[in-house]
């Protein structure tokens, strides 16, 4: 039970963080509206650190259903907590989001496009192309479980490798983020995609689920992908 709420916890306290950027720089009438991408990747960056400083030692702060499949492949991982962490991961996302919600409670009615304010909760493609999308999702989470791995096998201070991690999230925004908005986590994009739908969300419109398919796919193959590579060369 432990680690199932820490992993509940971990990634609520992710999509709090990170979505809640993303209302800041987007939605009308906030004080860090028009941010702008650096601002976000920054932020979802130091997200993604916080979790894990926070409750790594409990659970390990997989944080990401990709993740936790792919170790679970690659024999790092017991398949059966895989349910349980998944479980978890979704569940907080989900809270994560209805938490944005209410910290951004009077901006939803003052922001009249209906896409903005999907995007405060998941992911859009600024082309939408189904193909090229979704290989931009598995290039992403590939370079991120592949990252965590070998990040992994060089010695570093208590704390520092997770800060490396930090750093490894906020590259792959900057380099890799621009086409898809780089969910690499199913639980990331599809959690607040259900809150989106779910929640009685001011001049909302609908939550996109012709896409969301891409970012939960994509990220798998690509965290499965890169526990591979990580196998060959280590």
């Amino acid at each position: 039970m432990s680690t199932f709420l820490a992993e509940l916890l971990g990634t609520a306290t992710l999509i709090l963080l990170g979505d809640g950027v993303v209302a800041g720089v987007a939605l009308n009438k906030s004080k860090a509206k028009d941010g702008g991408w650096i601002v976000v990747t920054m932020a979802w960056a130091v997200a993604v650190a916080t979790a894990a400083w926070i409750f790594g030692p409990i659970s390990g702060a997989h944080l990401n259903p990709a993740l936790t499949i792919a170790l679970a492949a690659i024999g790092k991982f017991a398949w059966s907590e895989v349910p349980a962490y998944i479980a978890a991961q979704f569940i907080g996302a989900l809270v994560g989001a209805a938490l944005v919600w209410l910290a951004y409670y009077a901006h939803w009615k003052e922001t009249e496009d209906k896409a903005t304010k999907l995007g405060v909760f998941c992911t859009a493609p600024a082309i939408r192309n189904v193909g090229a999308n979704l290989i931009t999702e598995i290039i992403g989470t590939f370079m991120l479980v592949f990252g965590i791995l070998g990040l992994g096998e060089t010695k570093m201070a208590d704390g520092l490798g997770t800060f490396a991690v930090g750093l490894l999230i906020l590259i792959i925004g900057l380099s890799l983020g621009g086409p898809t908005g780089y969910a690499i986590n199913p639980a990331r994009d599809l959690g607040p995609r259900i809150a989106h739908a779910i929640l009685p969300i001011a001049g909302k419109g609908d939550s996109d689920w012709g896409y969301a398919w891409i970012p939960v796919v994509g990220p798998i193959i690509g965290g499965l992908l890169g526990g591979l590579l990580y196998t060959i060369i280590f």
